[in-house]
């Protein structure tokens, strides 16, 4: 009787061993193309809603269009696209959520994200934050921003570290402004050259450097938003229609120059019920997200 039972118990786990090919490795596979994973993980459900299950490197669909590099998949078999600078990604390279960076990349938390309120979520960093000069001329704020641009690009390749030498280049002009008589009115010119520039304010007609003795002329600048950039702000308290004409912004280091100009429109109180903003010019329109399409210099 208990030689029955033994036999039954042995033959009942060969079933089950059977049922879940998951649960051994697969030893009629005499060619060694495939390959079973089973872990704990295995039971996690990835991004794709599939467990891991046998391994077949030749049924692996090519990943196209893959601007950060290749990283293997949540099962370590097939390559899949990495996740670009910027992009969110699995801290533990779980590889389950968001998905693992590029080469030439990290995943951090940035915690200075708490000062703003922010929800903190991992992200993808470039390792080398060192600029680089490509042979386009143009300057890369890392080398993960140019990785970027080459692969649309080929044949771009790296000159040299460090930012490009060159004259000076207007990211973000003043934009022309129209306001009513004893408002307050700012211009902004944001600036990137290597050597660093010099920003200075004029007024056409007149070669005096703003703010000159005037006291509701004033004139601010700093390092920033990126590097290698400096932004200036014009600003003029209690405008008068004496102050209406066009300001330049004009910036220099010892490879050269440039300028914009930008309009300032004032308006009486009695104009302001006729000049409602379906009059407005076209010329005076501004869009602040267009400033901003690019990641490069």
């Amino acid at each position: 009787m208990l030689w029955n039972i033994i036999v039954l118990v042995t033959l009942l786990q060969l079933r089950n061993s059977e049922s879940f090919p998951n649960s051994r490795l697969d030893t009629t596979d005499e060619d060694g193309d495939s390959v079973y994973f089973h872990s704990m993980e295995a039971e996690t459900y990835g991004r794709n809603g599939t467990e891991c299950e046998r391994c077949v490197p030749q049924q692996c669909p090519e990943a196209v269009g893959c601007r950060a590099g290749l990283v293997l998949d949540r099962c370590g078999c097939c390559y899949e696209c990495g996740n670009s600078e910027g992009q969110p990604c699995d801290l533990d390279n779980s590889n389950v959520f968001s998905g693992l960076c590029g080469s030439d990349l990290r995943c951090e938390i940035d915690m200075s994200d708490l000062r703003y309120g922010e929800v903190l979520e991992p992200q993808c960093v470039c390792v080398f934050q060192e600029a680089v000069c490509a042979s386009d001329g143009r300057t890369f704020i890392n080398l993960c921003q140019f990785k970027d641009a080459a692969y649309s690009k080929p044949g771009l390749r790296i000159d040299s570290s460090g930012p490009c030498q060159t004259v000076p280049l207007i990211k973000v002009p003043p934009h022309n402004r129209v306001n009513v008589s004893g408002s307050t009115v700012m211009f902004l010119c944001e600036v990137f050259a290597f050597p660093m520039a010099l920003i200075e304010w004029r007024k056409d007609g007149s070669d005096l450097i703003l703010p000159g003795d005037d006291p509701h002329i004033s004139v601010q600048s700093r390092g920033g938003p990126m590097k290698y950039e400096l932004s200036s702000w014009l600003q003029i308290e209690g405008v008068v229609p004496e102050d209406a004409g066009m300001y330049r912004c004009v910036a220099h280091n010892h490879l050269g120059n440039i300028s914009a100009s930008a309009v300032l429109g004032v308006l009486r109180p009695e104009e302001v019920s006729a000049f409602s903003t379906e009059d407005m010019p076209a010329s005076f329109a501004y869009d602040p997200q267009s400033d901003y399409d690019e990641d490069y210099y």
